[in-house]
């Protein structure tokens, strides 16, 4: 059953120079979107910060001729619509300031399970989809949803794995129900609905996978999950922005190391070293990082541990030293005890990392392992 605040939610939203955060200002204003419709100009006008361009477009009978039209298309095709000033959406999410107004929904959130997003390259490798099938392997028996962006490589091999593993999974899309982009993954959204897990986009059925609409996607895969996790990424790959999404909404960021010289592990290495990811140097600290506890189960390390010691250089020594004595020590502080710069000194704290020696915390603090 759809509603008339519905029909004016999309109307408004379908406005020039209305986005979603001055949608939501109107309407905790006036108390609805059809009470913001249906509002004269000049009332409109004395609302702090929204001037006459803003409005100019309120009201336009052709934005309702839309909205007719988008809620006979999610009637046709059992999409549900969710409006965020009326609370319809997951917590998380609405917590987040650039949260969309209208969430376009296919299958059913289960609000009680915990989300983890998992996100990565589209040319993902052995490694990172070895890594992928081990998480799940190891979580099957936890209880919680995995997210991702239904598109090739990192995140179809994270839809793939949830469904093998009986884990439900959400996909979020980068455009309007009435496509599936690419469409090599459109057996896959119909397997993620029928295995009891959910689809969502904020774009009308009118809106193509554009550029701009990944990034703008990525907001919402990290806005669902008080956790992502990133798999493989390139400098500047799209996985980049929903890490940023992600620590801009104060949630956790783990990344997964690599080689320097594999491209697809040099953005998670960028991410770590620039203190924006925490490091995955095994899945039972991830898991446990997770709030997951599998203490019943034992969980093999991602790198194999080995009796023989490692071997640190001066500067690996000097510096572990340091950590282990003054825990939670911050970067200026190790800055001076060593008397090295900084530039110096995160290189090494990296190298520590992945050694498993050294683990980094929020607000550029240490501890030793």
């Amino acid at each position: 059953m759809y509603t008339e605040e519905q029909l004016y939610s999309i109307a408004l939203r379908k406005c020039s120079l209305i986005g979603d955060i001055t949608f939501y200002k109107l309407v905790k204003t006036f108390g609805s979107a059809k009470a913001v419709w249906e509002t004269s100009k000049k009332e409109l006008n004395k609302t702090d910060g929204i001037g006459k361009k803003i409005i100019a477009d309120i009201g336009n009978p052709e934005h309702l001729k839309f909205a007719e039209k988008e809620i006979l298309f999610c009637e046709k095709n059992s999409v549900q619509i969710k409006l965020r000033h009326q609370n319809e959406f997951p917590d998380l999410l609405n917590e987040c300031d650039d949260a969309p107004a209208i969430l376009y929904q296919k299958g059913n959130f289960n609000s009680n399970l915990k989300a983890v997003s998992i996100v990565g390259t589209r040319n993902s490798t052995p490694y990172g989809k070895k890594f992928i099938e081990d998480f799940f392997s190891e979580t099957k028996d936890c209880k919680f949803q995995s997210v991702s962006g239904l598109a090739l490589g990192v995140d179809k091999e994270v839809h793939d794995f949830s469904i093998q593993n009986k884990i439900p999974t959400v996909g979020v899309l980068a455009h309007g129900f009435h496509t599936l982009y690419p469409s090599k993954n459109k057996k896959l959204s119909e397997k993620i609905l029928e295995e009891n897990g959910v689809l969502f986009t904020e774009f009308n059925s009118s809106q193509k996978p554009d550029r701009e609409n990944f990034i703008q996607r990525n907001r919402i895969v990290a806005g669902l999950s008080p956790s992502t996790i990133v798999v493989e990424t390139a400098f500047g790959g799209g996985s980049i922005s929903t890490a940023t999404f992600a620590n801009n909404y104060n949630r956790e960021v783990y990344a997964l190391p690599g080689r320097i010289t594999d491209k697809y592990s040099q953005g998670c290495n960028q991410l770590i070293l620039q203190n924006k990811a925490t490091v995955i140097s095994t899945l039972k600290d991830l898991v446990d990082l997770l709030g997951f506890n599998q203490s019943s189960s034992k969980i093999e390390e991602l790198f194999s541990s080995s009796e023989i010691s490692i071997q640190l250089t001066e500067n690996q020594e000097a510096i572990y030293k340091i950590i282990k004595d003054n825990p939670n020590i911050n970067l200026d502080d190790l800055v001076e005890k060593i008397l090295l710069s900084s530039h110096k000194i995160l290189p090494i704290i990296l190298e520590l990392e992945l050694l498993g020696k050294v683990k980094s915390l929020s607000g550029r603090q240490f501890i030793a392992i």
